[in-house]
């Protein structure tokens, strides 16, 4: 007889998705929407100094993303005194403005002519409201003969442009992981997901078969269990009273996001920068996933289920109700009532056995119409570097940088002693999503909510054609770019 936990959730607001996100607003207290950043408590923006005698006054702008709340600043100020007082060439000061107003505030400051010199940290979505006004950091790093050496290669190359610039560097990151129950693998007499990239899945009668969405999706039925203990491959199986689900995709239902997990990083803007595009993996992936919710042998709850109260009110594997969910990293945040029994897996691949997977990203940038760039640079040096481990402590993120990793996982351990598993979160910074899932489009807040409207039918719709409104969507998409040229 299988056991089921029957735990409810209120909801809990994603503070440190705050920094992998770094949208422009801050959302509802619901389930976060993609690329939002959490409610906080609206602060007066803090006006810059005036500088010091003989010192280059550089000023940082935070609140694009994350940083902002009132119980952030005292240690973001201890960080700029700690720089402050390392040197006496420059002096950091920082404005703290509320999320809410942030992208206005920083928009008229650089209209007029008296913008910031860094902005952060923000992430994909966050920055794109300022695409093309970011610095090329390329030329400062090679006359610093800064090292690229301390971040994963892949990491570096999610910062640059298509045109070659090096816009940002690596600071805060999220990569992608399977979250997973492992009672209920254990009632359900399956061997766990596979803990390192590459290696095998091996079946209840021995048999090895390759750990891909194919296999996931296998799993992910057995571990679909209705009110009489039968799974959703039993012909018995009662789709009307399931009490438990085998996968979510767990707050990264916006299609750009389930397109990427399941077909690998792309765009809905084609090459030349000015044509609408579906790609075909994204809308076979859409496909997958409305099929998981609504098809004859249902494992992936849908809208209206996720929301009930008996599954989270949103936060769908927080219930302890779902045995697998795919989410980055920062989702620890929000995981406390989901059992001390869940661990982490690797990513699957697709069909040919590449892994597409996700990071989630936040960094610090340098706007190019900064009058001091190599002072600006100097700041950034230090905020991704020596003040990095008391800065990701404040925004909850898990750090770019090699040599930090074991501080940050030995918090981590300490946390959640009973997982076992953290190293299928730092494998997964081989495999970020080039380009990023929130990858900039022209009109981008514009296409971005266009897109999420596909999101809200497909979970709330059975009788859904997919590839009719695949059509509908990349020709609403062609009106929205046009109405860029």
């Amino acid at each position: 007889m299988r056991k089921f936990l029957f735990l409810s959730l209120s909801l809990l607001l994603i503070a440190a998705m705050a920094v992998a996100c770094g949208a422009p607003s801050a959302p509802a207290p619901s389930a976060p929407a993609a690329g939002e950043q959490p409610a906080q408590a609206e602060q007066p923006a803090v006006a810059a100094p005036a500088a010091s005698a003989g010192r280059v006054q550089i000023r940082w702008f935070v609140g694009l993303g994350t940083g902002s709340s009132e119980d952030q600043i005292p240690a973001q100020e201890a960080v700029i005194k700690r720089f402050n007082e390392s040197q006496d060439r420059i002096e950091l000061v920082a404005e703290f403005v509320p999320n809410a107003s942030a992208r206005d505030v920083l928009a008229t400051q650089i209209a007029s002519g008296s913008g910031p010199d860094i902005v952060g940290p923000v992430g994909w979505g966050g920055s794109n409201a300022f695409y093309g006004q970011y610095l090329d950091l390329t030329p400062l790093i090679e006359a610093d003969g800064y090292d690229l050496t301390q971040f994963n290669p892949a990491l570096v190359n999610m910062y640059q442009t298509e045109e070659g610039a090096q816009a940002g560097l690596p600071f805060a990151v999220f990569p992608a992981a399977v979250f997973y129950q492992t009672e209920m693998f254990d009632e359900a007499g399956l061997n766990y997901p596979p803990q390192k990239y590459g290696d095998k899945y091996i079946m209840p009668d021995g048999s090895e078969v390759d750990w891909n969405w194919d296999t996931l999706t296998e799993l992910a039925k057995i571990l679909t269990v209705d009110a009489n203990g039968a799974d959703a491959t039993m012909p018995e199986f009662d789709a009307t009273k399931i009490v438990q689900y085998g996968f979510i995709f767990q707050w990264q239902t916006h299609p750009n996001y389930i397109g990427t997990y399941l077909g690998g990083a792309n765009s809905l803007l084609a090459p030349d920068g000015r044509t609408a595009q579906i790609p075909e993996g994204w809308l076979n992936g859409w496909k997958w996933w409305h099929s998981g919710m609504w098809g004859d042998q249902p494992f992936i709850p849908t809208g209206p289920i996720i929301q009930s109260p008996e599954f989270g009110s949103g936060n769908a594997f927080s219930s302890g109700k779902i045995a697998m969910a795919v989410v980055p990293s920062w989702y620890t945040c929000c995981i406390a009532d989901a059992g001390q029994s869940w661990d982490l897996a690797v990513m699957p691949t697709d069909a040919s056995g590449k892994v597409n997977s996700r990071i989630d990203a936040d960094t610090f940038r340098i706007l190019k119409d900064t009058k001091h760039p190599e002072e600006a640079f100097e700041v950034l040096k230090f905020l991704i570097g020596e003040g990095s481990l008391d800065l990701l402590a404040v925004y909850g993120g898990m750090p770019a940088r090699t040599d930090d990793f074991d501080e940050w996982l030995a918090t981590k351990q300490q946390q959640f002693p009973w997982v076992t598993n953290w190293d299928a979160i730092s494998a997964g910074l081989s495999y970020p999503d080039v380009p990023s899932a929130e990858a900039y489009v022209p009109n981008w807040s514009q296409v971005w909510d266009r897109v999420s409207a596909l999101d809200s039918l497909m979970v709330n719709e059975k009788n859904l054609d997919l590839d009719a409104e695949a059509a509908k969507l990349q020709a609403d998409l062609q009106a929205i770019f046009d109405a860029a040229q």
